[in-house]
């Protein structure tokens, strides 16, 4: 047990820094967290688990077809790819913003088994209903969070050197602490970054102060914005 802890321990923190470190990793994740806001941490795990399978995916194809598949060319591709993708997350969280500005705000009370008061935007120009539709909208996020984090994990080969001290191990239990530590590692530092981010947007949302909401949401469309010309300017 003891001999897996330092390489489990030493993965989970070169990891954790890879994540937090990495302005366009948060670029990603703070749109769909702030939209998201109590449910932000899901976004940061669907981010996480992304990030972990691209990397992987990456790292496999690199040591098994290293001579039949030009990686580092799909590496470069993706890198391009990924400020495209980024620039395409700022657009979309200004569409929202625009979005809601022509909607209107009411509270209403739902009695099906408690009373619950609900605070609901509809659009002028459409019929007032009650339908909810934050489920399929908060799955289309996931998805679209997990398969960012995917692009950005084929992204770089750097994120191959990042597994080279699991050759170094004599025992595979190393080796294989290694590996979990650094998995759990992106996993937790993004699925936390995406809780707070997007905890503070909740509160700001429901404690009305609508100001610094909107401010946060442009922020970080902005943000991912401008990694997103970083991106492709530098690949």
């Amino acid at each position: 047990m003891m001999e897996t802890m330092f390489p489990f321990t030493a993965a989970l923190l070169a990891a954790m820094l890879h994540v937090i470190t990495g302005p366009d990793h948060l670029a990603a994740v703070v749109p769909f967290a702030v939209e998201s806001k109590r449910k932000a941490w899901k976004i940061g795990l669907s981010w996480g688990i992304g990030h972990l399978v691209g990397m992987l995916s990456i790292g496999l194809l690199f040591m098994v077809f290293k001579e039949l598949i030009p990686v580092e060319q799909i590496s470069d591709y993706s890198e391009q790819l990924v400020g495209f993708v980024l620039i395409g997350i700022g657009v979309w969280a200004f569409y929202n913003i625009y979005k809601r500005q022509n909607n209107h705000a009411h509270l209403h009370v739902h009695s099906e088994k408690a009373p619950v008061i609900h605070r609901h935007t509809h659009d002028h120009g459409q019929e007032i209903t009650h339908a909810h539709h934050h489920s399929p909208q908060l799955k289309q996020s996931h998805w679209a969070s997990f398969s960012v984090g995917f692009l950005h994990g084929l992204a770089g080969i750097a994120h191959f050197l990042l597994f080279l001290p699991v050759l170094g191990f004599e025992k595979q239990t190393e080796a294989f602490g290694y590996v979990m530590g650094f998995g759990v590692g992106i996993v937790l530092a993004m699925t936390v970054f995406a809780f707070v981010i997007g905890t503070v947007a909740s509160l700001s949302k429901n404690g009305h102060n609508d100001v610094f909401f909107k401010g946060i949401r442009l922020a970080g469309g902005l943000f991912a914005i401008v990694i997103g010309v970083y991106w492709i300017l530098s690949a």
